[in-house]
Formats: structure tokens, sequence, C-alpha cells
């Protein structure tokens, strides 16, 4: 259903990024201030530091979501200017270490129960293991574009040196990833930030090991 590629340098689908990131973080959700953005495009001093991803639909072509890995700058992480982390990273290297940032999914897709879980923490049925497994099968589907952009992220960070990945998220996604075992590990407490979210770290060698072990498809489709 989904095409995802890096957007280089492409001005055109750059644009069409900030505009959909627009829609999303200060339309729809009221993340961020309108009045902030006055050209009707969401962009900020970390875009400049930044590999950006996108989806596509198939059947069209249109735009329908996209995310960042921001590097490692004199800039920072955004991460550490609005969560308090609790957990030793000494360890990490300066250009070892990327964030996740600004994933935006077209409101089309969101209208499904389990793409709200990247704004708004829902999900809790995600822990019921008794799901039946015509709708365990449908979130598959429903949560392929998320997948497609964590494989570019990823495909990105192998290419580039980076092993892991900060991210502060909503504890829907962080569920949602963790049913598929995609294990990001909790480095201080929640805040309140875009609603109740928490800082994470993702161990990207780690994160193979696991779904080798648990998730063969998936592993095999980051792995491919």
């Amino acid at each position: 259903m989904f095409e995802f590629r890096k957007a280089d340098h492409d001005k055109q689908l750059m644009d069409e990024i900030y505009w959909l990131r627009y829609k999303v973080y200060c339309d729809e959700w009221g993340f961020e201030k309108p009045e902030d953005h006055p050209d009707g495009i969401e962009i900020d001093d970390y875009d400049h530091h930044s590999v950006h991803f996108a989806a596509f639909r198939e059947d069209d072509g249109s735009l329908i979501g996209t995310v960042r890995l921001i590097r490692s700058s004199e800039l920072g992480f955004p991460l550490f200017s609005h969560c308090t982390v609790d957990t030793d990273l000494s360890f990490l290297g300066g250009n070892a270490v990327g964030e996740i940032s600004r994933l935006a999914i077209s409101k089309e897709l969101r209208r499904r129960r389990p793409d709200r879980a990247l704004y708004d923490g829902e999900m809790q049925e995600l822990e019921v293991e008794d799901t039946p497994l015509a709708v365990r099968e449908r979130r598959k589907n429903e949560n392929a574009i998320v997948l497609g952009l964590y494989r570019c992220l990823y495909k990105e960070s192998i290419e580039t040196g980076v092993t892991h990945l900060y991210a502060v998220m909503a504890r829907g996604l962080f569920l949602l990833l963790k049913k598929i075992s995609i294990n990001f590990r909790q480095i201080g407490p929640e805040v309140n930030y875009h609603g109740s979210r928490t800082p994470y770290i993702l161990d990207l060698a780690q994160m193979m090991v696991d779904l080798k072990e648990r998730n063969s498809q998936l592993y095999q489709y980051f792995k491919d």
C-alpha cells in the first residue's frame, strides 16, 4: 500500500513534508502555534541537521507520512530541552546517536484507532493477549506506515554509523512498538510535552537481536 524514500535535496518534497507537519502539529493537534509558522509550514532549526523520510500511497503517490532523523550537531538534541534524563549515557559517542523526531501521519490514516497512539497515548488494548487474530492482522496493516518509516530510520542509521536513537513518545506508541519487539528503554520520567511524553533510547543492535528471536518477519523486513 505504501512506498518510502529519503527526501534528500528534493525541495518540492521538503515543502510538502513541512506542510504535512503543519497540518498535523499545528492545525490538528495544536502542538505548535500557527502564528509561529506564518507561511503554513512547520520547520525548525533542527531540520538543517536532519535526514528526512517520506511515505506515499502507492495508488496515487500522495504524501501520507514523514519522520526525521536528527543528527548530532552544535544544537544538541531536542529531547534534552524538554525532558529530564536520569540515565547514564556517557558511553555514547557524539556521532553514534540520533533522535527520532516529527513523526507525522496524514489524518486519513489516523482515523483508525491504532494510529492515535502516535499522539494521544491510546492503545491500552495492545496488552490484551486474547485479541482475535483477524483484528491483530488488521492492526499490522494499519501500522505499516510507522514500520516503513522506522525501517528508513534504521537503514540510514546503519549506513551512517548511528548505533542508538533517542525518542520522546506517547505511551501508546511505546506499547505498539514493544508489542512487535522494538524495545525502547526509558531514560527519564514522563513529562507534559505535547501531552504526556516519556524519553527513551533504542539500541539498534539489540533491536535486531530481539527481532530475530521474537519477530522473524519484521527482522527480515528491516534486514533486507
